[in-house]
């Protein structure tokens, strides 16, 4: 364990062995930090934050802030961060609100002046780039990707593999594996390129093109289309998960057919 002499470290604070805390960083009241784990200089740690092992943290960043919510009340809530996260200067992700948790998974990559806000869920392996707005309660699945300064509405839920261009606005939920942009999100195809780096075997994406095309190129309607799919394709667990995603949207609904009619491209 190395913990510069400048570092503020509160009494109740868990340092686990190998950690690394920065010069001029603060570690509040009840914050964990699990093995291996870099805080790099001026870094805040608030009251009752969780890190896992081999973490990240760089300068700037403020982790368990209280949240932004008015109907926050000063009861315990979290921030709960897992293993090995690349949070890197100026991110702010905020603990619950209503008694909730914030909570971050494994293996994510966020970016400069990112921010979550309280009750916010992030899977493992995404990638969440500069400037981008996650607000109160939004979910991101796995191996989400946010192009810079994208902004995302409060009980939006993103799905698995979904791709967000930059300075886009996501009023409703994002399907998985599919290619969103614009003010508002619009459908412009599958993540192809996501697809394959995440080893998603040719004919499995060749099923979900089919189940794409079904929902978002035919004349049915969702519900239609998703019964369609599931009359005429071979089941994978993508197909599943795309068709229990759609018929499991948040209160915000998910994109359609017609939010996506003026979209352009295609998939590759």
């Amino acid at each position: 364990m190395t913990i510069h002499p400048t570092a503020i470290v509160h009494p109740t604070a868990e340092i686990a062995s190998g950690v690394t805390i920065g010069a001029y960083s603060v570690i509040g009241e009840k914050v964990k930090i699990g093995p291996h784990t870099i805080i790099h200089p001026h870094v805040v740690l608030e009251n009752n934050t969780v890190l896992g092992k081999e973490n990240q943290i760089f300068s700037g960043a403020v982790l368990g802030g209280v949240p932004q919510d008015l109907r926050w009340k000063g009861e315990f809530s979290q921030l709960i961060i897992g293993d090995r996260n690349i949070i890197r200067e100026y991110v702010t992700l905020h603990r619950g609100s209503e008694g909730g948790t914030t909570v971050v998974g494994n293996d994510n990559y966020l970016m400069a002046y990112m921010h979550a806000g309280h009750n916010v869920k992030i899977g493992n392996g995404c990638v969440v780039t500069n400037c981008v707005q996650l607000a109160g309660y939004v979910e991101l699945e796995d191996k989400v990707v946010i192009g810079g300064l994208a902004g995302i509405h409060q009980f939006v839920r993103i799905g698995t593999m979904a791709m967000i261009g930059g300075f886009s606005k996501s009023p409703k939920d994002v399907p998985p594996y599919v290619k969103v942009s614009g003010m508002p999100s619009r459908v412009y195809g599958l993540n192809v390129v996501g697809l394959k780096r995440n080893g998603i075997p040719p004919d499995r994406r060749e099923r979900l093109k089919q189940a794409y095309n079904l929902v978002y190129r035919s004349s049915l309607n969702l519900s239609q289309a998703l019964a369609e799919i599931e009359k005429t394709l071979e089941p994978s667990p993508e197909i599943t998960h795309f068709i229990n995603f759609m018929r499991n949207a948040s209160r915000q609904g998910v994109l359609s057919r017609e939010d996506s009619k003026v979209a352009v491209g295609s998939f590759e």
